[in-house]
């Protein structure tokens, strides 16, 4: 399934190398072209051309943007008992690493007289994009929010894209546990709106009858291509993290690594995206005999079995 590259006794330079790795095809410049349409809309249409980019693209939207706190509580009440404790460790450890991150302001004398200091000031508003159209993940809500609250931010907002299997109550809205993940958190201001919309959504900000979503300084979370893409084009208005292409792992390991353990970690990533990268790199060939044949095994069985296969077998799989 995955492609084999054996450099053994080979004297490559860092370019060699560079070009010999197993890495995802990414354009960001080809997907401006169909991105800056869409933050134009948005632009200009404000919350009606973000519902209707979501029923275009998303294939549903509800009456209003933003989420109501009834609808989170509803999410935080559905949601798996199991699935709320192993959110609620990751928020604990998440909050201690965090926490031991905190800058703190620096004074240096230069002169007598003279000094400079270097202040850390929270940024005053930050749109926070969780992706949601191929598998969920609760994890991108904490680990854009938990570091927004321990920073200090004063005022910051969730986005993800509406699901149109949600039933009942979260009808058009997110996926209930991104909206569990938010209610745990404490998190009030949610919107259902997802790619290239929500990034110029924030970045513009929108009235949607009595809601306002006020445009923000900055945008964090990763995303697909074309989120990507939004941010590149709206850099400037906003700041941004990253223009973070298809996920990649790349997992280093000798003779001692358990290979079933190496074969979860390069599926937990292809099933992000078929274009995502998972590579092993490995001085033991009995160990890369052993992973592939795990790989396969788990491939198949796994829950996004076409997309992880697609990933694995590609470009980006080696």
């Amino acid at each position: 399934m995955m492609q084999r590259l054996d450099l053994r006794g080979r004297s490559l330079s860092l370019r060699e190398l560079r070009e010999s790795l197993p890495r995802a095809e990414f354009d960001v410049d080809a997907a401006l072209h169909a991105v800056r349409p869409i933050c134009e809309e948005v632009r200009g249409g404000g919350a009606e051309a973000i519902k209707e980019l979501g029923q275009r693209y998303d294939g549903v939207c509800p009456d209003r943007l933003r989420v109501p706190a009834g609808a989170l509580a509803v999410a935080l009440a559905q949601l798996d008992p199991d699935v709320r404790a192993a959110l609620e460790v990751a928020i604990e450890r998440a909050r201690r690493v965090h926490a031991d991150q905190a800058r703190t302001d620096t004074t240096t004398q230069v002169s007598a007289g003279g000094t400079v200091t270097e202040r850390w000031v929270p940024v005053d508003r930050v749109g926070l994009y969780v992706p949601g159209g191929r598998a969920v993940y609760p994890s991108s809500v904490v680990m854009n929010v938990v570091p927004a609250q321990i920073a200090g931010v004063a005022s910051f907002a969730v986005a993800s894209p509406p699901q149109k299997e949600n039933t009942g109550d979260l009808v058009g809205y997110p996926h209930p546990t991104i909206l569990a993940a938010c209610a745990l958190l404490g998190v009030e201001e949610v919107y259902a709106m997802g790619g290239a919309q929500a990034i110029a959504g924030f970045g513009y900000g929108f009235t949607d009858g009595d809601d306002v979503c006020e445009p923000v300084s900055l945008v964090t979370g990763p995303g697909n291509i074309y989120v990507a893409a939004a941010k590149r084009l709206l850099k400037g208005l906003i700041g941004i993290d990253a223009e973070a292409g298809p996920t990649e792992i790349a997992v280093l390991a000798d003779a001692t690594a358990d290979p079933e353990y190496v074969a979860a970690d390069l599926i937990s990533q292809a099933e992000h995206d078929p274009l995502a990268a998972s590579v092993l790199v490995t001085d033991a060939p009995d160990l890369a005999e052993a992973v592939a044949a795990a790989v396969a095994r788990r491939a198949a069985a796994t829950k996004h079995s076409e997309r992880v296969i697609e990933a694995l077998s590609g470009r980006g799989g080696g």
